[in-house]
């Protein structure tokens, strides 16, 4: 009888720290401030060395189940940011007071996604519906092919960078072997696949080259009609010195691997 009460509050002890654990758990993720840029699992392990496939259906498929995750990540945060903005929208058309910490984040989100200060309140919420969306993950997944050899560049491999994204400080990134002597840009390096992608997205939904992007993608949902990559990829017309024909080929690779690109 006595080892049998012992065992029941050996069980009990057990449920009790279980049920702190997962509340803890739970505290923590609610407590995460909607600013925070999330990272998957798997952000930071070494990126896979796609020259192993010699299929190319294995290696598309390996390819993209590698990035979609990191992409759905960041596009379900983007959804958040959006969410919150319609939120501070909706009080200031109310005339309702905005919190301090209302005040804090709204001033991140402007200098986050270049809104001017000075602009009425009303006029920065809307600025920043524009620019606060999900980018399409066929058009990311296929520009990331596109940029990086299908994942096989030096840029993907060391520092994340499927996306050719540059930088501009000495030592912020690679130094490219075909720069002219008079440029001083640098193809960027990142710690995470998360950070990376963040900063991909971010890119083309601040950047005033881009603007064609994000006035599609907001005619797009002002007409209810789904937002979708061959689309968007209009506006990215200047992301290279190709043009026209870059815009062609992202538009033909999203047509070409649909059977890759879904789920």
């Amino acid at each position: 009888m006595h080892k049998r009460e012992t065992f029941k509050i050996v069980l009990i002890t057990i449920g009790v720290l279980a049920v702190i654990v997962i509340n803890a758990i739970i505290f923590n993720e609610e407590t995460q401030d909607i600013l925070d840029v999330p990272e998957t699992i798997k952000a930071k392990k070494p990126v896979p060395d796609f020259s192993v496939y010699t299929q190319v259906e294995e290696k598309k498929a390996a390819f993209f189940n590698y990035l979609r995750p990191e992409v759905e990540k960041q596009n379900a945060y983007l959804l958040t940011l959006r969410h919150y903005v319609q939120t501070l929208y909706r009080k200031a058309l109310a005339e309702e007071p905005f919190s301090e910490d209302d005040i804090t984040r709204l001033a991140w989100l402007e200098k986050e996604y270049r809104v001017k200060s000075s602009d009425p309140l009303n006029t920065k919420l809307l600025n920043l519906l524009q620019k606060i969306d999900v980018v399409p993950a066929e058009l990311v997944l296929v520009q990331a092919a596109n940029e990086s050899a299908w994942g096989t560049s030096r840029f993907a491999r060391d520092g994340y960078n499927f996306f050719g994204l540059w930088c501009f400080s000495k030592g912020c990134g690679f130094v490219p072997s075909r720069r002219n002597d008079d440029a001083s840009h640098e193809v960027a390096k990142f710690d995470s696949l998360s950070r990376a992608t963040y900063t991909y997205m971010r890119n083309l939904n601040r950047h005033d080259a881009y603007k064609d992007l994000r006035e599609i993608r907001s005619r797009l949902r002002a007409n209810q009609i789904a937002i979708n990559g061959v689309a968007l990829a209009e506006g990215l017309m200047k992301y290279s010195e190709r043009g026209a024909a870059y815009v062609e080929e992202l538009q033909n690779m999203i047509k070409y691997n649909e059977e890759f690109l879904g789920e």
